[in-house]
């Protein structure tokens, strides 16, 4: 299915905050490739929260177009809003804003997003789609390989602190079998300093699932985009 390959990996990162610049540095050491998802209109450390003990604080634009290079840029709303309060017209300004402005930061064409907050319903579903959104993850997790029917409601395998994550790891590894799997990774990268910290967990696994030939190692949309 993807480029002769049966399985597939991706990563997918919200927010755009400082510990990204580490989390893609590990990424990029082990062969991987993930999507990171931006807030067009609140990109400075003046937007900033506290996460369990962890300073979550987002970038500035600049020199972002260098710390993502190799990986992919997808909308998240202008403002981190919950589009599901809003109207027809507010969707479409909070999606297909965020996609512009981004696409004339990045100097790329965006297909995907992540809904904020994880929160969506058909009249979202409907604006995303006539944003030119092709695809658009949700926080449910399905601990499972499979790609369901509706890209736009995409129920990625798990997120990075999943207490299955290495059961799940292995099972991907493993399989011979003939089905398509996509093993689908979501997180935040403040998560990995809070309450001590789990960078180590999540370079062991990076290291575990990289450099396999039988393993197609690539951006969300070049997973849910095939064909």
């Amino acid at each position: 299915m993807w480029n002769g390959y049966r399985k597939a990996l991706t990563f997918s990162y919200d927010d755009g905050v400082v510990q990204d610049a580490r989390l893609v540095k590990i990424l990029n050491e082990y062969g991987l490739k993930g999507t990171f998802n931006l807030n067009s209109g609140i990109m400075t450390p003046e937007s900033r929260w506290e996460y369990r003990g962890a300073q979550a604080v987002r970038m500035a634009p600049d020199g972002l177009k260098e710390l993502y290079r190799g990986h992919e840029i997808a909308v998240h709303g202008v403002t981190h809003a919950d589009l599901t309060g809003m109207t027809r017209d507010e969707m479409l300004a909070e999606i297909g804003g965020d996609r512009k402005a981004l696409e004339e930061l990045f100097g790329c064409s965006i297909k995907g997003m992540a809904y904020a907050y994880g929160t969506h319903n058909g009249a979202v579903e409907s604006a995303a789609r006539d944003c030119g959104i092709r695809w658009a993850r949700t926080t449910v997790s399905t601990g499972s390989f499979g790609i369901g029917p509706d890209p736009l409601v995409y129920n990625p395998t798990c997120h990075h602190a999943d207490e299955a994550i290495f059961r799940l790891a292995e099972r991907f590894v493993s399989d011979n079998g003939d089905e398509d799997m996509l093993f689908y990774i979501w997180g935040h990268s403040y998560e990995f300093d809070a309450d001590g910290g789990s960078w180590g967990e999540f370079e062991r696994l990076c290291k575990y699932l990289s450099g396999r030939s039988d393993i197609f190692y690539c951006t969300n949309s070049e997973a849910l985009c095939a064909g």
